[in-house]
């Protein structure tokens, strides 16, 4: 059986979905369909054997126009691959149903979704989650509800947390042991500013660590200004493989609510998670490792799904202070190498925080 997972989002999205993923392929051979934004992530993911990349108009920060030639294009690549089942994953507030309708003039037998829509015709299987009991279980557990929903449960021994296959090595120079920084992300509403990165930075290098600051490459001026203090500045000089090898290598690791968040997740690296609560921290928290949650959860912004700050000073993570994350750092570290796992949450109210 040849069974198409799609999962149209960015990298962190993608790598949420790889336990599910593992699910399909315990029972069928697994091609993933995902979007140039999480493509790299899909080729990470145990279990996968080919990688289709689409960009759908219909999802993402900046959608293409509909293109006729690229949607035949991707009915056609479908239709040649000849999918027995196809499992469409989104997150909560997306319709599975424009790609659905493609996999059927694709010829898709049987096509799974979670869709509060009515589908018509377009699925065989209908999940449901909001409104239900299992509406705020973190979006890899919701993904693995929908494939168990299919007919792929988890199977025995597997224990549903994030992972990835690199072979990836950590870039030459790096200390011996570090704490990562991770200041930037791909909706600005859900980092740090600079400046509380920066001095982030210089708290952890005062409390004797040793710091790497990571980066995309499009953001080695933010990394720059970031790496204070003598840290280590590897912004724009790591693939999504090699940063995987970082984060595996540290002690932990102190991002906001972005792909390497999850990556460190997929790796088995506490996360410090400065995490803006645009979207809730129930559904999106790092997934299966120690971690602790810092930000104010109640603020303004609460559920906005904003990708800019709609509240002046984003206070409700520049409250935040660099103690707080000092403290949380050293609760974590010392349960990175062969530590039980287990996950730690701490929710804080800074004073006055109300983005």
């Amino acid at each position: 059986m040849r069974v198409l997972a799609a999962r149209l989002d960015n990298d962190g999205d993608v790598l949420l979905t790889g336990p599910a993923v593992r699910a399909l392929a315990a029972r069928a051979d697994v091609d993933v369909l995902a979007s140039p934004a999480g493509a790299g992530a899909a080729r990470l993911l145990p279990g996968v054997d080919e990688v289709l990349v689409f960009d759908p108009p219909w999802s993402g920060f900046s959608p293409p126009a509909v293109d006729a030639a690229a949607v035949d294009d991707l009915v056609a690549r479908v239709r040649e691959r000849g999918y027995d089942e196809a499992v469409v994953f989104t997150s909560f507030h997306q319709s599975p149903l424009p790609l659905a309708l493609l996999l059927r003039l694709a010829g898709v037998r049987r096509i799974s979704a979670t869709s509060e829509d009515y589908p018509g015709a377009l699925l065989d299987v209908r999940h449901r989650r909001e409104g239900t009991a299992r509406a705020d279980v973190p979006e890899a557990v919701a993904a693995l509800d929908l494939a168990a929903a299919a007919g792929f449960p988890l199977p025995d021994g597997d224990d549903g947390r994030l992972r990835v296959l690199t072979t990836a090595r950590v870039p030459e120079g790096l200390p011996a042991s570090y704490v990562v920084v991770h200041p930037g992300a791909s909706v600005p509403a859900r980092a740090p500013l600079p400046e509380q990165a920066a001095g982030i930075v210089e708290g952890l290098r005062h409390a004797g660590r040793e710091v790497v600051v990571t980066g995309g490459p499009g953001e080695r001026g933010l990394t720059a200004a970031v790496a204070v203090a003598g840290a280590v500045d590897l912004g724009g000089r790591t693939g999504l493989p090699e940063l995987a090898a970082v984060l595996a290598a540290a002690e932990a690791v102190v991002v906001g609510n972005t792909g390497p968040a999850h990556l460190a997740a997929a790796v088995g690296t506490p996360v410090v998670s400065l995490f803006a609560p645009v979207v809730p921290a129930a559904r999106w928290a790092p997934h299966g490792v120690p971690h602790v949650v810092l930000g104010d959860q109640g603020a303004a912004c609460r559920g906005t799904r904003a990708r800019q700050c709609p509240v002046p000073g984003h206070p409700c993570l520049a409250g935040v202070s660099a103690r707080e994350v000092v403290a949380a750092v050293e609760a974590l570290a010392p349960a990175v190498p062969g530590a039980a796992v287990e996950e730690v949450e701490r929710e804080t109210s800074p004073a006055g925080g109300t983005s």
